[in-house]
C-alpha cells in the first residue's frame, strides 16, 4: 500500500485451507452435539441442520471469494461494505464482525476449561474463586486458560507464517482426532444405527429442530471467512479462494456429522439424554484450534479499520520485525483474558451473539457483491453471480431473524441480548468519538486507507 506498511505475502493454499477449516471445527464441534444438538435437535434433525446450514453458506462464500478476487485486502466484509455502501455501514458491518470473531476466540479459551474437566478431573478445579449461574470459577482454570490466550497471542504476534504453519499442523491433528474418535465408536459393542432414535427431539416440531440448528450456522461455518480476512498474505491468486472456502465448509459438516455421530450412536438415545443432564448437573460438559484462526481474523479486521480512520491509528500499527498487526492482537489478548473469569454460563451465550454478529457480516457482503456485480461492466456469468448474491441475502437473513424475532425456535435468551446492547453502545462511543477525524478525510484517501489503491471503484453515492 502507498503509504502503509504491507504484511507479508507467506499463506500457501493448504495454510489458507487449513485456517478456514480449523477455525469451523473449534469448541463447538466438540460441546454443542451433548449441550445443544442431541438434546434440542435430535440426531437427524441436526445432520438435516448441518446440511441446509452448509449448502445455503456456501452462497454466501462465493459471495466473499467475488470479493476477495475484486479487492484482496485485510479486512473481509468491513471493507466490502466499505465499496458497496460507505464508511457508515462499513463501520456497523465492522463492528458486528468483532463481536463475533471476538466471541468465538473467547469460547475457545473457555472451552480448554470443560474439556480439561472432561479429561483429566480435578487437575485444574484448584483454588475456588465463587460460582456464576452454577459454575465454579477456580484459579487453576484461570491459569489454564490465560496460558492458552497468551500462547495463541504470541504464535499471531511473531507473524502469519509462524501462525499459518501451526494451523496446518493443528488441523492435521484435529482431523485425524476425529476420525479416531468416529472409528473407534463404531468398534464398540453398544455402538449401533439404531442408537440413533428417535431422530428428532420430542420438545419441538421436526422443522423447528432443523431450523434450531440451520439458525447457528452463521456460528458453525464462520471459520471460512477467515480466508477473506488474510487475503492480503496470499502467496497465490485471490481467485482459487472460492474452492478453499466452500471445500473448508463442506470438510467441516462432514466432521461435525462424525463427532456427533459419534455421540448419538454410542448408546441409546433416551439413556444419552439422561446421561448428559446428569454431567450438566454436576457442573460438567456434555462434551481447539479456532482460537488460532480467529486471532488472525479479529486482527485483521481491526487493522483494516483503523487503516480506514474509523478507528484509532494505534490499532493500525504494524511491527516493524514480525510485520503484523502487534496492537491489535495485542487489544484481542486483553479483551479475551476477561474470559476465564466469566464461567461456564457466559461461554453459552457468545454463541448466539457469534451467530448474531457474522449474520450481519455475511448480509453486507452479499449486497455489497450484488452492487459491484450490477455496476461493473463486462462480468461473466452475470446472472448465476447475481443469483449467488439473492440466495446468500437471503440466507443471512433467515438467520438473523431466527435468533432475533420472538417466538423462534432459535431466539437468543435475555443475556445475550443485553450483552449485544452494551456492545451497540460501545460501538457509538467508538463511532463518534473518531467521528471527526475520518468524516474530513477526502474519499480518494479512505478508498486508498481501505483498499490500498485509489483505483478499486466503490458503488456508494460520495
Amino acid at each position: 500500500m502507498s503509504e502503509q506498511v504491507k504484511l507479508e505475502k507467506s499463506l500457501s493454499p493448504l495454510q489458507v485451507c487449513a485456517l478456514a477449516l480449523g477455525s469451523i471445527v473449534g469448541w463447538g464441534c466438540f460441546v454443542l452435539p451433548g449441550d445443544m444438538f442431541l438434546p434440542q435437535a435430535g440426531p437427524v434433525g441436526t445432520l438435516l441442520g448441518f446440511f441446509v446450514g452448509a449448502c445455503l453458506i456456501s452462497f454466501v462464500a462465493v459471495c466473499l471469494s467475488y470479493m476477495v478476487k475484486y479487492a484482496p485486502v485485510a479486512g473481509g466484509a468491513f471493507a466490502y461494505a466499505y465499496i458497496g455502501f460507505g464508511p457508515r455501514a462499513a463501520f456497523v458491518c465492522g463492528w458486528a464482525l468483532v463481536i463475533g470473531y471476538l466471541a468465538i476466540v473467547a469460547i475457545d479459551i473457555a472451552a480448554l476449561s470443560v474439556i480439561f474437566r472432561f479429561l483429566f478431573p480435578g487437575v485444574f478445579e484448584f483454588g475456588e474463586l465463587y460460582s456464576i449461574a452454577g459454575w465454579t470459577v477456580y484459579s487453576g482454570e484461570v491459569i489454564l486458560m490465560t496460558a492458552g490466550t497468551l500462547f495463541f497471542g504470541y504464535i499471531n504476534y511473531r507473524g502469519i507464517g509462524f501462525a499459518g504453519a501451526l494451523q496446518l499442523i493443528l488441523a492435521f491433528m484435529l482431523t485425524f482426532g476425529i476420525l479416531a474418535l468416529f472409528g473407534g465408536v463404531l468398534t464398540l459393542d453398544t455402538a449401533s444405527v439404531a442408537n440413533l432414535s428417535p431422530a428428532f427431539s420430542d420438545k419441538r416440531s421436526m422443522i423447528a429442530c432443523v431450523l434450531l440448528v440451520f439458525a447457528i450456522s452463521p456460528f458453525l461455518f464462520v471459520g471460512f471467512d477467515t480466508v477473506p480476512q488474510a487475503a492480503e498474505e496470499f502467496a497465490f491468486d485471490p481467485s482459487r479462494a472460492r474452492n478453499i472456502m466452500v471445500v473448508a465448509i463442506f470438510c467441516g459438516v462432514l466432521l461435525y456429522a462424525m463427532v456427533m455421530l459419534s455421540v448419538g450412536m454410542a448408546v441409546p438415545y433416551p439413556e444419552l439424554l439422561a446421561k448428559l443432564d446428569a454431567q450438566r448437573a454436576t457442573g460438567g460438559a456434555a462434551w481447539g484450534t479456532g482460537t488460532n484462526g480467529f486471532f488472525i481474523a479479529t486482527s485483521r479486521l481491526l487493522l483494516s479499520m483503523s487503516r480506514s480512520g474509523i478507528l484509532p491509528a494505534w490499532f493500525g500499527e504494524i511491527h516493524p520485525k514480525y510485520r503484523t498487526p502487534y496492537n491489535a492482537i495485542l487489544f484481542t489478548i486483553i479483551v479475551v483474558l476477561l474470559t476465564p473469569f466469566a464461567g461456564r454460563s457466559a461461554v453459552a451465550w457468545t454463541v448466539d451473539m457469534s451467530s448474531v454478529g457474522t449474520g450481519i457480516g455475511y448480509l453486507f457482503t452479499c449486497l455489497a457483491a450484488r452492487r459491484v456485480i450490477m455496476g461493473s461492466e463486462g462480468v461473466d456469468k452475470k446472472g448465476l453471480k447475481l443469483f449467488c448474491c439473492a440466495v446468500g441475502t437471503i440466507t443471512a437473513v433467515m438467520c438473523i431473524l431466527l435468533l432475533l424475532v420472538p417466538g423462534s425456535p432459535a431466539r437468543i435468551g435475555t443475556a445475550p441480548f443485553i450483552c449485544l446492547a452494551v456492545w451497540v453502545v460501545l460501538g457509538f462511543i467508538f463511532y463518534f468519538s473518531n467521528k471527526k477525524h475520518w468524516i474530513s478525510l477526502p474519499e480518494e484517501k479512505v478508498r486508498e486507507n481501505v483498499l490500498g489503491r485509489k483505483d478499486i471503484a466503490v458503488f456508494f453515492k460520495k
